[in-house]
């Protein structure tokens, strides 16, 4: 036999059954050791299953909110052509209120042009509204630089300082996320 009975392995410990009181402090050792390696072993257990679960739920809430944001390109690429209807909209008013001297029949065939584009955009809007997508309305507000981009600051006596004086291109969020800031002009103080 190669082993001597007097030399205690590991497994021998654990194979025999020992009276208390006859473990040798070599034995005691080993026993604590496996004991402080089984807790170690126990707490990288714990760990390693709230990570899972952790990776889990940051899984399922990327997801929900990748399918609730699926639309986000899609509605930059559409601004401009709000912003169109716009512009568009613009001139023709302008352009009615300059030929207001003489009714004549391009006139009419003017008021119909506007009203089709109002007609398109409001449905635009309302289409785009139902998606989630909400304008800014800064004019008069507080400037909120989360909400707003400045492009200058004009003295005002009728605005407050740091309010926003003038909305120069709307700004957009979809579902409580921007989309694009409005981009304004800030008030102050006229100079003494």
């Amino acid at each position: 036999m190669s082993k001597n009975e007097n030399e205690a392995t590991p497994t021998d410990v654990t194979e025999k059954t020992v009276e208390p009181g006859t473990l040798t402090p070599e034995q005691i050792q080993d026993l604590k050791n496996r004991a402080a390696k089984a807790d170690e072993n126990w707490d990288r257990l714990l760990r390693t299953t709230a990570d899972f679960d952790n990776f889990k739920k940051r899984a399922a809430r990327e997801k929900i909110e990748s399918a609730q944001y699926a639309s986000f390109s899609l509605l930059q690429k559409l601004l401009p052509v709000l912003d169109n209807f716009e512009m568009a909209l613009a001139a023709a008013q302008t352009a009615n209120s300059a030929r207001q001297g003489g009714a004549a029949a391009g006139d009419d065939k003017l008021a119909s042009l506007q009203s089709g584009v109002v007609m398109i955009q409001q449905q635009l809007k309302g289409a785009l509204a139902e998606t989630g997508l909400e304008e800014i309305d800064a004019k008069g507000k507080l400037f909120d630089p989360n909400l707003h981009e400045a492009i200058s600051q004009q003295e005002s006596s009728d605005t407050p300082e740091g309010h926003v004086l003038q909305q120069v291109r709307k700004g957009y969020k979809f579902k409580e996320r921007l989309l694009r800031p409005a981009t304004v002009i800030v008030a102050k103080k006229p100079a003494a």
